[in-house]
């Protein structure tokens, strides 16, 4: 009377799929910030979503039935998403981070390794017939598979690798760069970024792994158990999916972003910094004291100034020597030093 269709592990994948989706949906549509980001994340997010998918359809028995009785072209159609995630990744990290970023057809140049796989893709499709796929994918042995598979495969997941490291690249650069924007930069909130570029590497490196397991049993005859490694990337995918949800839902990011390295415009002589810009820049910081102002931008002192924020910038680091950080908090210190001496009862404080 009952048929049981999914063991644990397919209901796994299938709430990995399921959390993706929600997860972009509500990116979509009640996310903050920039839309272009929002789109980067949402497609990153469905990407992944169609991953758990490909596993069902390529090992799971139930939903190989019925793939098969679908279309054939679905064995192959969802696992493009390995080779799109990577690209989604860095583009919404750059588009969140950078005020600027706006994606440019130079970006296609990430995308090559997916064109060609749905090349060799839509080359299987026109030179096999429909039964001869059907009658390919009803055999399916991954111990079976041509060596050459299992290396494009390895290929893959190291590609996958390098789309991380450039992810944590891009935030570790912008670590050093916002100190010419913010004064305070315990206020910048760096956990969510960071969480989720190095959860999905660390994912990413498992699955390399796997794929040289995979390797190490069919071609080469040594004895490694690819199977529970597999399950446990799946269950390890499954449980970081949920710490994200649970982490956006209850953090939020303050990400303003900074000037994108190739787009700064260079900065202006210093014959066109005048000595009065620089007096009026000394006597604004010791008259009004917006150092005090623990969350005080290079923007808000441009602003006060009446300053373009470029020109402020120049006029601090090529002057006065320091970056935006160093300089606010240079006026911080010996405003507490100047506090000390007088021994007053005033809190101190230089945050």
């Amino acid at each position: 009377m009952y048929l049981v269709l999914f063991n644990t592990h397919d209901v796994v994948l299938l709430m990995t799929m399921y959390q993706c989706l929600l997860f972009a949906l509500l990116v979509v549509t009640i996310g903050r910030g920039k839309q272009l980001s929002n789109l980067m994340l949402a497609g990153f997010l469905i990407a992944h979503a169609a991953i758990p998918l490909s596993n069902l359809i390529n090992f799971g028995e139930a939903f190989r039935e019925m793939a098969l009785s679908v279309s054939p072209n679905l064995f192959y159609i969802f696992d493009s998403a390995y080779w799109l995630e990577g690209p989604l990744l860095l583009w919404y990290i750059r588009s969140l981070i950078y005020k600027s970023y706006h994606w440019h057809w130079s970006n296609l140049i990430y995308l090559v390794p997916f064109l060609i796989y749905s090349f060799n893709v839509a080359e299987f499709f026109i030179t096999v017939d429909h039964a001869t796929r059907i009658e390919i994918l009803e055999g399916y042995n991954i111990s079976e598979e041509p060596n050459n598979s299992h290396y494009i495969v390895l290929a893959r997941e190291l590609l996958r690798v390098a789309f991380g490291v450039m992810c944590l690249i891009e935030i570790q650069r912008y670590r050093k760069t916002i100190k010419d924007s913010y004064s305070n930069i315990e206020q910048i909130d760096f956990s969510w970024l960071a969480m989720l570029a190095i959860g999905f590497l660390v994912m990413r490196i498992w699955s390399v792994f796997v794929a040289g397991a995979i390797i190490l049993k069919v071609i080469l005859g040594f004895d490694y158990d690819f199977g529970t490694m597999g399950l446990v990337g799946n269950y390890a995918m499954f449980l970081l999916i949920t710490v994200l949800i649970f982490f956006s839902l209850s953090h939020s990011s303050l990400f303003d972003g900074v000037e994108q390295e190739d787009e700064i415009i260079k900065p202006e002589p210093k014959d066109e910094q005048t000595e009065a810009q620089i007096e009026h820049v000394s006597a604004h910081m010791n008259e009004h004291k917006p150092h005090l102002n623990s969350s005080l931008t290079l923007e808000q002192l441009a602003s006060q100034l009446q300053l373009s924020p470029r020109l402020l910038s120049t006029i601090i680091n090529r002057h006065f020597g320091k970056n935006f950080f160093e300089f606010i908090n240079g006026y911080r210190i010996e405003e507490a030093k100047r506090l000390l001496r007088s021994g007053g009862d005033t809190p101190l404080s230089v945050s």
